[in-house]
């Protein structure tokens, strides 16, 4: 695979201050440039003004500047818009109106920090000791940026785009409403779903175990409990732990722990889930909130500033 790493977003907010705020409080590191960064993926998510939330733009990684000339001829071929540099191109998604920007870089390498010993029955992994989750103190730091999902007015020129033309791969897929689309070897980097209106849903971000995802919501719920959406639970599309939280502006954050992993594709069947089939294993059914958010009928008013 070309590519191999969602490197960043750009999320657009009317309040940039007010949402920059939300994501220290969720883990992020404030950093002099305006980035907010992860323990070990660096700057991944910026904020800029824009009338309307919506998304910017992503980043992606690829191995080197052959993946970019393969990818550039496709999105010719697309007949779609590319300015390439030595390291990087860049093009615009024609629907939702995001621009990506996938550069040369070196993969990603995660050093296993914590661990994390489970006792069940018959196997004993940790033995006169108290669990180590429930001894953490310290602050949740997301270890990286895993996945964003958006919404499409054209669902299907929006996966093209993405597949045909960036050179994702399919995971598993909504029948006619969504695509879990990967560039990594995790299950999904992107979610795209057919919808009234181009949004960002949400951005998820990796924590060690579900201890962390459980730890970093309460610590975020302390004293607001209204940014509470969904969690915990467990999706069944990426097998992932999860809690979703609220931002100032609107958009969904989510912590995540344990996704399913794609080493080698041909070892990996995507299948085909009906409606909100593959949405949950288990956990409290989605609040209509998550299902369409509250603002949607304010950004398709105010649509004409999001293009």
């Amino acid at each position: 695979m070309a590519l191999h790493a969602l490197s960043s977003v750009t999320i657009g907010v009317p309040d940039p201050n007010a949402t920059r705020d939300y994501y220290t409080d969720f883990g992020l590191a404030p950093r002099p440039d305006g980035w907010l960064g992860t323990r070990d993926g660096g700057n991944q998510l910026r904020l800029v003004c824009t009338p309307t939330r919506r998304l910017v733009e992503i980043s992606l990684g690829a191995d080197d500047p052959d993946d970019l000339d393969a990818i550039a001829a496709r999105l010719r071929r697309l007949d779609l818009p590319v300015t390439r540099t030595p390291d990087a191109l860049t093009t615009v998604e024609p629907i939702a109106g995001f621009t990506a920007v996938v550069r040369v870089a070196a993969r990603l390498t995660q050093p296993e920090t914590l661990a994390t010993a489970y006792n069940g029955p018959g196997r004993l992994e940790r033995v006169g000791a108290r669990a180590p989750g429930v001894l953490r103190t310290e602050p949740v730091r997301p270890r990286k940026l895993g996945h964003v999902v958006m919404g499409s007015v054209d669902y299907e020129a929006t996966r093209r785009f993405l597949c045909d033309g960036l050179g994702f791969k399919l995971s598993d897929e909504i029948k006619g409403e969504g695509a879990f689309l990967r560039c990594s070897t995790d299950h999904h980097n992107v979610l795209v779903l057919r919808a009234p209106v181009n949004f960002l849903h949400h951005t998820s971000w990796q924590v060690e175990d579900i201890d962390e995802v459980g730890r970093g919501a309460s610590a975020m719920l302390d004293g607001n409990p209204e940014r509470h959406v969904w969690g915990l639970g467990r999706h069944h599309a990426g097998s992932n732990f999860f809690w979703y939280l609220k931002d100032p502006a609107g958009n969904f954050s989510e912590y995540y722990s344990d996704m399913d992993a794609i080493v080698d594709d041909q070892l990996w069947k995507p299948e085909v889930f009906e409606g909100a089939q593959g949405l949950f294993n288990w956990g409290p059914p989605p609040p209509p909130s998550f299902l369409h958010p509250e603002d949607l009928a304010a950004l398709m008013t105010g649509a004409h500033h999001a293009g």
